[in-house]
């Protein structure tokens, strides 16, 4: 089993945790406001598999602009 460790809050741990409040958010919106809020969640997604190809995440440059640091560099 994998497990990071959650003595503190590092960028991709926070990465992890915004991703999965956009899409269960926009999910839950999508069903209860309007139809369009799945298209988020879709946005989210595909976020995901460019950072999985190309390493860059638009999330995690606003992040370090904002000082949080990732787990390596600690």
């Amino acid at each position: 089993m994998y497990k990071l460790k959650t003595d503190s809050w590092y960028l991709e741990r926070i990465l992890f945790l915004i991703a999965g409040f956009f899409v269960l958010g926009s999910i839950f919106a999508g069903f209860y406001v309007h139809p369009y809020f799945f298209y988020f969640a879709g946005f989210v997604g595909f976020s995901q598999l460019i950072f999985g190809l190309t390493g860059w995440c638009l999330m995690a440059i606003i992040l370090r602009s904002c000082g949080v640091k990732g787990k390596l560099e600690k």
